[in-house]
């Protein structure tokens, strides 16, 4: 398998990871939105934990991003992804915000 190979292979996994998280968010968000305080919601919340458990043992870096980085000198922010430019640079502060209006409006359901 060829280095561009390797890196096609990474960003595929790791676009089809992220779609993954958004279904994982957006169902979050409609459970809450509706008061759907279910066992699917808490699912939703010990992924995305994980998700940021291994965000932080990798100092916010995606372990696909490090690895993807061995296949590419690339400077642009969506080279180990399939995404648009302006989304693979801002994807954190975004879902940061979705995930912090989750955790608002549960903490508004639950009480």
């Amino acid at each position: 398998m060829t280095n561009k190979e390797k890196l096609i292979a990474i960003k595929i996994v790791h676009t089809i990871i992220w779609i993954f998280f958004n279904v994982v968010i957006f169902y979050m968000l409609y459970a809450v939105t509706l008061g759907e305080i279910n066992f699917w919601l808490w699912i939703g919340y010990a992924l995305i934990g994980l998700e940021i458990i291994v965000l932080l043992i990798f100092n916010f870096f995606c372990p696909l991003t490090i690895m993807a980085r061995k296949y590419s000198d690339s400077s642009k922010n969506n080279f180990d992804i399939f995404l648009p430019e302006w989304l693979a640079k801002y994807n954190k502060q975004i879902y940061t915000i979705i995930i912090v209006i989750i955790i608002g409006l549960t903490i508004y359901r639950v009480s």
